[in-house]
């Protein structure tokens, strides 16, 4: 999982070289790579500690469901938060 990170972080960054519309900041990088670290470790924590599938389907979901939604308010601001990176 922790060599996962920084090959996903690699996609913007090779995005960048050729196209204006990705614009990341360090910042970007560093809480990006923080969320991602963070669902990663919660995921791992959930699969080793939950026994039950049903269960672990559920709080896995859970999981993803918070990373988007906390990548796509820093992103566009859907919920108009002062975090927003609009």
């Amino acid at each position: 999982m922790l060599l996962a990170i920084p090959f996903l972080l690699l996609i913007p960054l090779v995005a960048m070289q050729f196209t204006n519309e990705v614009n990341w900041s360090l910042l970007d990088f560093l809480v990006m790579g923080i969320l991602l670290l963070g669902a990663g470790l919660a995921g791992e924590v959930v699969l080793r500690m939950v026994k039950k599938t049903d269960y672990r389907f559920l709080l896995l979901f859970v999981i993803l469901l918070l990373f988007l939604l906390i990548w796509a308010e820093l992103a566009v601001g859907i919920f108009g938060t002062p975090f927003a990176g609009s």
